[in-house]
């Protein structure tokens, strides 16, 4: 089989060295660590929603004599309306500041992947990729 050519193909014949390695190798664990960050920020979004929907449902109760299970670690314990209500909101707000922290970490590691990427770009222009794939 022959192998047939697209266009022009110009390959310069760029050194890579132990600097530019490590600046790629830096590129790719922080893009790997991004992608964590933001499956955890998703997954925080969710239990955040699950969480206001409890709210919105305990608040339709009619009878405020209920006991309401609240689970804290493996246990249910049962609590006031009043009480459960509290606890939701400040289980909200330590999600929602959980999240705050993530998203400021996503932040930064797009800052530092935004200068290496033109540190790399300038160096080895077409010859490297590092766009993420979307696939």
């Amino acid at each position: 089989m022959a192998a047939t050519m697209k266009g022009p193909v110009a390959v310069e014949d760029v050194n890579v060295t132990f600097e530019d390695q490590q600046k790629i190798n830096k590129f790719a664990r922080n893009t790997s660590r991004m992608t964590e960050l933001k499956n955890e920020i998703e997954a925080k979004k969710k239990s955040l929603q699950n969480l206001q929907d409890a709210s919105d449902d305990l608040m339709m109760l009619e009878d405020d004599a209920l006991l309401i299970p609240f689970q804290i670690g493996d246990v249910f314990v049962s609590h006031s309306q009043e009480e459960t209500q509290e606890m939701l909101e400040a289980a909200k707000e330590s999600l929602e500041a959980e999240v705050r922290v993530l998203e400021q970490r996503v932040v930064s590691i797009q800052q530092v992947l935004g200068d290496l990427k033109v540190q790399l770009y300038a160096k080895f222009g077409n010859n490297i990729n590092l766009e993420a794939d979307e696939s």
